[in-house]
């Protein structure tokens, strides 16, 4: 956050929602003395490379001596402290004092001209801001509650006009051999002891200094001599190939030191020095994992370039993903692989656990694969965000469709754990509890993102609870220690479909409000009267255009072109679609107001069963 006035401007670095922003505020030119030769030496060796750079000294000096003592050391026992390492008490207290006291003191002579990177003079002046608390993003989604919220007040309706870029970093921050632009950049980063930190985009790790988006450090490969990944991108001709970027990478400290946890290379697990971006060696193999290994799903390949981590109890949770996009251009197979979820241990490395997401032979809920289909069948994965609750020691999982995700005849019955929130003992890997949302799934309705941990009061109860959207629009609140719904959600009937083969659950799970109906909080479905009807022409093309497709209710059955329910259709449209209601994004929560914030894609799908191309294994059976 940058504070101006008179003559100088002050910056200061905020970080909300992972974005680091900067707002402008006006303030009185601020004083500085004659240097006590201690105190300003330790300024000067400490602080000076960031707070005083020769083009913005006055704005340094002005923003810290509007704080006080106590403000400064508290920042130097946090966000500051590993500036402030090797000092003394006596020493933060002192150049704390120092600082704080030089409020008072002039500086600059009136009239003066205003030092380089001052505040703008279309910049309208505003009373002086007090100091910023301090607050850290560890997470992806700010911590593993998945709640988005952070506790600052500077930003608000009325300093946001305020704001202006700070600094711009690029994805590829001196990588060589790096695409200009690489595409799909859909990082969020971190901000922990005044650093930045943030999966750039050939796959490695960034490290920023938060104030001026310097890179500090940075990872672009896994290890020389590594087996490259599945799919590299381009190189610098080491041998040696990028990966794919991520979401987010991971933070870790257990009070030894500072960890970065990423994937680097595609698919290796890698633990870096939060300080210094080495590898720590003792993790893993000279500070990596390859996770092809340890996996027992039908796969020698590992990806997952979307969802973090989380780490629950000193122990890194990693799902996966399986490709499972079905087109008429795709081959299409039956057996792919199984979207299992792995535990390894945060300080070495080693793999704790392994959960199946589809159960084998004699294990819980494998009745629910009919005819031994658990054996060919595949994805149920985890490819979004997840949540974790370190009290309760349990991790929180949304599951994907099986395969395939709109043809379910070669894995009848309902399915579990696709398309479920399961929870898990972080320790053990062992299931607590699952809700399935979406019982034998045809409509691409993974559970695509982290679900909200949220502590609610209802009629006077305190419940520790969970939030989950869905692509479907529903919004499903369990307690998440039992997994039981706060509110009813009743399973109803649901229409059944004629593809050949196919099998159909007869009733979906569905939230209801308070008078016994199934609530949504976007369109689900889709019937005439969600038509336009700004005139009667209108209505009268819209309608003509909605007949070409097999429509209904949420839930409604994927159809056969041509044939049965899609007789006379070029096939069906369905509300949501499986881009929206909510997608990877997910939820926020305020916990002051206990107002959840879910965004929701209001977009439609158009599907049709057809023939796979040649080389599929996987088709419509009678």
């Amino acid at each position: 956050m940058a504070v101006a006035g008179g003559d100088t401007m002050v910056r200061q670095s905020v970080l909300v929602g992972g974005v680091a922003v900067v707002v402008l505020l006006a303030g009185a030119a601020i004083a500085q003395p004659p240097a006590p030769p201690r105190f300003e030496a330790l300024f000067q060796s400490r602080c000076a490379g960031c707070h005083e750079p020769a083009v913005e000294r006055a704005p340094a000096r002005a923003m810290i001596a509007q704080m006080t003592p106590g403000q400064i050391a508290g920042a130097l026992d946090g966000v500051m402290a590993p500036m402030a390492a090797g000092l003394s008490g006596e020493e933060k207290q002192g150049l704390a004092s120092y600082l704080g006291a030089s409020a008072s003191r002039p500086q600059a002579a009136a009239g003066a001209a205003p030092a380089a990177g001052t505040i703008p003079s279309s910049v309208p002046a505003h009373p002086p801001s007090p100091a910023a608390k301090t607050f850290e993003w560890k997470a992806w989604a700010g911590d593993y509650s998945s709640s988005r919220y952070a506790p600052l007040d500077q930003i608000n309706k009325d300093t946001v006009k305020y704001l202006h870029v700070a600094w711009r970093q690029s994805m590829t921050p001196g990588v060589p051999g790096a695409p200009a632009a690489p595409n799909n950049n859909e990082t969020t980063p971190l901000m922990v002891g005044g650093m930045v930190y943030y999966s750039t985009g050939v796959g490695g790790v960034a490290a920023l200094d938060a104030a001026t988006g310097k890179v500090v450090w940075r990872l672009d490969r896994a290890l020389p001599g590594s087996p490259s990944a599945a799919a590299p991108t381009v190189g610098d001709g080491d041998g040696v190939p990028f990966g794919n970027a991520t979401r987010s990478v991971t933070y870790y400290a257990d009070g030894k030191d500072g960890r970065i946890i990423a994937f680097v290379g595609g698919r290796y697990l890698t633990a870096l020095n939060a300080k210094t971006g080495q590898r720590i060696a003792a993790f893993g193999t000279g500070g990596q994992v390859d996770l092809r290994q340890g996996q027992i799903n039908n796969t020698t390949s590992f990806q997952w370039r979307t969802g973090p981590t989380v780490i629950v109890k000193g122990v890194i949770i990693v799902g996966s993903v399986v490709s499972d996009i079905n087109s008429a251009r795709n081959v299409s197979h039956t057996t792919l692989p199984r979207g299992d979820v792995r535990g390894f241990d945060a300080r070495t490395g080693k793999q704790l656990w392994l959960w199946k997401s589809i159960p084998g032979k004699g294990e819980f809920g494998a009745e629910t694969w009919q005819d031994g289909s658990y054996d060919h069948s595949g994805a149920a994965n985890v490819w979004g965000a997840m949540s974790g609750d370190e009290a309760l020691g349990r991790v929180y999982l949304p599951t994907t469709t099986p395969t395939n995700d709109w043809y379910g005849g070669k894995r009848k019955g309902n399915n579990l754990f696709a398309e479920s929130i399961v929870a898990l003992d972080a320790r053990t890997g062992k299931r607590v509890w699952h809700f399935q949302g979406v019982h034998h799934g045809l409509w691409d309705y993974d559970f695509p993102c982290a679900p909200v941990l949220v502590d609610i009061t209802v009629k006077g109860r305190k419940i520790q609870a969970l939030a989950q959207p869905s692509k479907q629009a529903y919004l499903y609140v369990l307690d998440r220690r039992t997994g039981l719904p706060i509110w009813p959600i009743e399973e109803r009937p649901v229409p059944a479909g004629d593809v050949p083969g196919e099998w159909y659950a007869p009733t979906q799970p569905m939230p209801l409000d308070a008078h016994g109906n199934p609530f949504a909080y976007d369109q689900q479905g889709v019937k005439i009267d969600d038509l336009i009807d700004f005139t009667p022409q209108l209505r009268a093309e819209a309608t003509k255009l909605l007949d070409q497709y097999a429509h209904g209710p949420i839930f409604f059955p994927v159809v056969v072109a041509g044939q049965g329910k899609g007789a006379g259709k070029v096939g069906s449209i369905h509300m949501a679609g499986s881009y929206g209601g909510t997608n990877w994004p997910g939820a926020g929560f305020d916990p002051v107001t206990g107002i959840l914030y879910v965004p929701s894609s209001h977009t439609p799908v158009v599907a049709n069963i057809v023939a796979p191309p040649p080389g599929s294994d996987h088709r419509i059976r009678a």
